[in-house]
């Protein structure tokens, strides 16, 4: 598949890039290939090209890719990025590393309640709703302390910091703001005492404006795999 080795090879140029204008070093950002919707062959692909993290938002379809890549297990990473209904907490909390979109405390709690005791705590990411959006997931930033506090406290969880979908903004400029403004509240939680280490903020459209502004994992998939069919 030559066009997803270019197109992962461009990505990465795209962040050292970024990396470099913010004065940072490209290695403390890692890039999770989002491959929802795209099959298990298309992310052997990446994996075979070095990529280790990938991100899926739904999860029957995420637990039968896990299945069928079953000989990857031990060297890939499995991040939840979308939005997780109450019912649907056990099988993210037994086979996922990462969980992104932990949007509430309920989900939090399950999650912990239902992490098997034989797997290292499980990582989890506060979804905030920083650009206020009705039709978005997430805490509101003044909510997010609160609630950050709650979540470090639960058993089998390791809360490692945010995650936001901003809304959709035209120049670099504009797509800033809202990066800007959860990297905020990210240091206010760390000055806190919360013992947080990584924004997850970007996507394909505005990787660049995450990374100037100090996001550790950007999330992209169109980038990577190409133009999504949702028909299925």
């Amino acid at each position: 598949m030559p066009d997803l080795i270019h197109n992962l090879e461009a990505v990465q140029q795209r962040i050292a890039t970024a990396a470099h204008v913010a004065g940072r070093d490209a290695r403390s950002i890692e890039l999770l290939a989002v491959s929802k919707t795209f099959p298990a062959e298309d992310v052997r692909a990446a994996y075979l090209a070095g990529q280790r993290a990938f991100g899926e938002n739904y999860v029957q379809e995420a637990l039968t890719k896990i299945d069928t890549l079953a000989d990857l297990r031990a060297s890939i990473q499995w991040h939840f990025i979308g939005p997780l209904q109450s019912n649907k907490t056990r099988p993210v909390a037994e086979q996922f590393d990462w969980v992104h979109s932990v949007d509430r405390l309920k989900i939090a709690q399950r999650l912990a309640e239902q992490r098997p005791a034989h797997l290292p705590p499980l990582n989890v990411c506060l979804q905030v709703n920083i650009s206020g959006e009705a039709s978005k997931s997430g805490v509101s930033a003044a909510e997010a302390p609160e609630v950050a506090r709650q979540i470090a406290a639960l058993p089998n969880l390791r809360l490692r910091g945010l995650m936001a979908i901003p809304e959709p903004a035209g120049g670099i400029d504009e797509q800033r703001v809202p990066h800007r403004h959860l990297r905020e509240l990210f240091e206010q939680l760390r000055n806190d005492g919360l013992e947080l280490d990584t924004l997850s903020m970007g996507m394909s459209s505005d990787l660049e404006a995450a990374v100037l502004e100090g996001a550790t994992i950007v999330r992209v998939g169109t980038a990577i795999f190409g133009a999504r069919d949702y028909s299925n």
